[in-house]
């Protein structure tokens, strides 16, 4: 049978990112204290989505994927954001 070889992160690797995780949390608490207006949310979301694309990366094992696996959850999220952005647009004015 022939079996690929795959390139897993390490336990100092995993350790690396759950820390960066945990440091964006930190921060996230810290702006959310802070009186920033649209400013803060926007933040907020670049943070989240920081973070989010760290546990995508490494602790789901999409960066070792092949590019069509990565390729199609791309879509998918963008597909999503669409919709969710469409809606939005919707409801603002709507009212």
């Amino acid at each position: 049978m022939n079996e690929e070889k795959r390139s897993v992160a390490g336990f100092k690797t995993y350790v690396i990112v759950w820390l960066c995780l945990l440091l964006l949390t930190v921060l996230t608490v810290a702006v959310s204290g802070m009186k920033m207006g649209a400013s803060g949310s926007l933040t907020s979301v670049v943070i989240a989505t920081i973070k989010a694309s760290l546990i995508l990366l490494f602790f789901m094992h999409l960066k070792y994927e092949r590019f069509l696996i990565t390729a199609m959850l791309l879509l998918t999220v963008m597909t999503i954001a669409v919709i969710i952005g469409l809606t939005f647009f919707d409801v603002w004015y709507r009212y």
